[in-house]
């Protein structure tokens, strides 16, 4: 199912403001090299992503599901020279990758990559987060959520990609969907927070922890 007309979210991406080049470079190798492209978070979720960093002030971001970098990038051009960006992946081919990337950009040192089972590295994290971007393991999303609530300091935010599940949400027949639809359910019934669920690609949720 497509959660947005084709012809739409093409219309809205061509008035999203252009990746810079080190990212472009990134898309293309990704498209290049591996098969699961559709895994890049896309350039409105990215821009949004890198938009909310700068809005937030944030100086602290954690990222649960690397890939090959994309919204890792993104985010870490918005922080200041002093922030940090940790950002988990469990696959090394796709922590090889981004790492590469990684190493090119001018802002690197702000960028930490940890290998590993995001439900095992998340709770020996030192301190809180004041943005946290969950696109991992969908069938794990309401741990996740758990933990990266437990690492959000009050007031931080909490972004959830692919809470749509291409439409899957539905009809909770496939098991990541329902997954996600019981973070979802998780999220609307926690009073510690406010969200907001947008159709933006495959469906995104933003999560604000109340002060």
């Amino acid at each position: 199912m497509e959660i947005t007309n084709k012809q739409i979210a093409d219309y809205c991406e061509s008035f999203t403001s252009e990746e810079p080049e080190i990212v472009r470079e990134l898309i293309k190798a990704s498209e290049e090299d591996l098969q699961f492209v559709d895994m890049l978070s896309g350039r409105q979720v990215a821009t949004l992503l890198k938009m909310l960093v700068k809005i937030s002030g944030a100086k602290r971001v954690l990222e649960v599901g690397t890939f090959t970098g994309y919204s890792a990038l993104m985010m870490a051009i918005e922080l200041p020279e002093d922030g940090e960006l940790i950002t988990l992946e469990m696959n090394e081919r796709y922590h090889r990758i981004s790492d590469s990337f990684f190493s090119k950009a001018p802002f690197n040192k702000k960028i930490r990559q940890i290998t590993g089972n995001a439900l095992e590295t998340m709770p020996k994290l030192a301190g809180s987060f004041d943005l946290i971007f969950l696109d991992a393991d969908k069938a794990q999303y309401p741990e996740y959520y758990k933990l990266a609530k437990q690492k959000s300091r009050p007031g931080g935010l909490i972004v959830l990609d692919n809470m749509l599940w291409d439409g899957e949400v539905l009809n909770g027949t496939d098991g990541k969907a329902r997954a996600i639809h019981r973070t979802s359910e998780i999220i609307r019934d926690d009073e510690d927070v406010e969200q907001v669920m947008l159709p933006v690609k495959d469906g995104l949720t933003i999560v604000r922890v109340k002060d």
